[in-house]
């Protein structure tokens, strides 16, 4: 049976995610290529080799009309976009049905759990950091990727959150933010020593919608394994590393 395993050992991100499904791939080059052309207005994907602590993976930025957004410009934005256009930017792409419906199922987790920390109704949510293009981006990569490798069974790792504090939109939040620990009800996480945001609600929501377990590694059979580099620095590799091969 085709598994992928990923170990969200230092949690999990959009762009994170997206890196190392992309290692995975036979011709990583081609792949970003094809990513550029499913249409997402502005957005430009490119790939570029990552290196931390001795780990070597790749790394995917996102530009939105040649510009990279980022963690302090976002918490600038106070504005954001709605689902009902979210929606329509992902059903105008060009891409397969299967992977228009799995990315706005992973949107449709982020509003409810934004909804239900906000106590205002889905419809009426405007995402701030997870509304960027950026990270219409990152979903609609990972959906698309997902799909294209086809595996027969997803399973992770329990997640490692991060701990302490986070700025964001909404101001300085706590460690694993409210909507990722929304997302992450009766999923295995925890925290360590870890000082930092390591699992972002774009993250979780990825991972908890195409995983159908969190276990230990099982025992794969002609093993490759993708690492897909984060951008902040920390005491240990910051990367998601996910395997794929055979298991019984």
């Amino acid at each position: 049976m085709k598994t992928i395993y990923i170990d969200c050992g230092m949690g999990a991100a959009g762009d994170m995610l997206t890196a190392a499904l992309v290692e995975l791939m036979n011709n990583p080059h081609k792949i970003v290529n094809e990513l550029n052309l499913i249409g997402i207005p502005a957005v430009k994907y490119e790939m570029t080799k990552s290196e931390k602590l001795g780990v070597t993976g790749t790394h995917i930025s996102v530009t939105i009309n040649g510009v990279e957004e980022c963690e302090e410009v976002l918490s600038e934005h106070h504005h954001g976009s709605g689902m009902h256009h979210i929606s329509h930017i992902i059903n105008e792409l060009n891409v397969n049905d299967k992977v228009k419906s799995d990315a706005l199922n992973v949107y449709n987790i982020i509003a409810k759990a934004e909804s239900e920390v906000h106590g205002v109704p889905v419809t009426d949510i405007h995402f701030h950091e997870v509304g960027t293009m950026d990270a219409v981006a990152d979903v609609v990569a990972v959906c698309w990727l997902m799909d294209k490798l086809g595996a027969e069974r997803i399973i992770a790792s329990p997640i490692n959150t991060g701990s302490g504090m986070v700025k964001c939109a909404h101001g300085i939040l706590p460690v694993p933010a409210p909507a990722t620990a929304n997302i992450l009800e009766g999923v295995p996480s925890y925290s360590d020593e870890i000082k930092g945001e390591l699992c972002t609600p774009t993250g979780a929501a990825l991972v908890t919608y195409f995983a159908s377990d969190y276990c230990d590694m099982p025992e794969i059979k002609n093993i490759k394994a993708g690492y897909g580099m984060g951008n902040k620095d920390f005491p240990r590799p910051n990367c998601v590393r996910i395997y794929m091969g055979e298991t019984e």
